[in-house]
């Protein structure tokens, strides 16, 4: 487990043990940056509002907060055309919140399949009861909203486990929303091939059922479903992993 602090670390390369890392875990995308699902590393523009420091050489799936997120006050739409107040529907129950798009080639598919894979595993190891289970909320925000509808969201969600809850609406909502957690995002943008590129940090949220902070980051890109199957019991309990 390791242990991450919203506060920036300043100092030298040559003399710490930590580094400064842009965003709440942005060390779920490549080179620390944005990560264009199959495409190359963005720059930093719309930085989010925290910088934190980790733990260089720890190699666990989880990290820990020192000072936990407040769960963003985000209403979107859901895949039935619903509104969807995230605080009020979540209240009280863990959550794992992620932030990607449909159209993603590999990290968004892959992260998603991770955790559906996850929760059948926790089922078939009794690691978890089935009402255990049925309180984990998976939310995934769209960051692509002009392509990703609420039909073509539910239709992809239900390929990947039909619990999972998929919001869209207006982009910059979603990207102040993301911001709140430390997570950037930025608008899709059309490559000279023709294909839409979108930019965003590709890290996975916990929020504690117990005082509905975001306590616990993922690397979205690099944590397999075996690891989040070994911490989700707890994180459901809102215990750290």
């Amino acid at each position: 487990m390791r242990k991450l602090s919203n506060q920036t670390t300043t100092s030298g390369p040559k003399t710490t043990k930590r580094r400064a890392l842009a965003g709440a875990a942005l060390l779920a995308a490549a080179g620390l940056t944005l990560t264009a699902c199959g495409g190359d590393d963005g720059d930093k523009k719309d930085k989010p509002i925290a910088d934190v420091s980790v733990e260089a050489e720890s190699k666990q799936a989880a990290t820990v907060l020192d000072k936990p997120f407040k769960k963003p006050d985000l209403v979107l739409t859901d895949t039935h055309g619903k509104k969807y107040d995230l605080r009020e529907r979540t209240k009280g129950k863990p959550v794992l919140l992620y932030y990607g798009y449909t159209n993603c080639p590999d990290v968004c598919p892959l992260t998603m399949s991770n955790i559906a894979v996850a929760k059948k595993d926790m089922l078939r190891k009794k690691a978890v009861t089935k009402a255990e289970l049925d309180q984990l909320q998976v939310v995934f925000v769209t960051t692509d909203p002009e392509r990703d509808t609420s039909k073509e969201l539910g239709k992809w969600l239900k390929a990947q486990d039909p619990e999972f809850i998929g919001l869209t609406g207006d982009f910059p909502t979603i990207q102040a929303s993301a911001r709140t957690v430390g997570i950037s995002i930025e608008p899709s943008k059309k490559l000279k091939n023709d294909k839409i590129e979108s930019m965003h940090g590709t890290q996975v949220i916990a929020f504690s059922p117990k005082t509905d902070a975001g306590y616990v980051v993922y690397n979205g890109q690099d944590t397999r479903a075996e690891e989040y199957a070994q911490d989700l019991p707890k994180i459901i309990k809102g215990q750290n992993p």
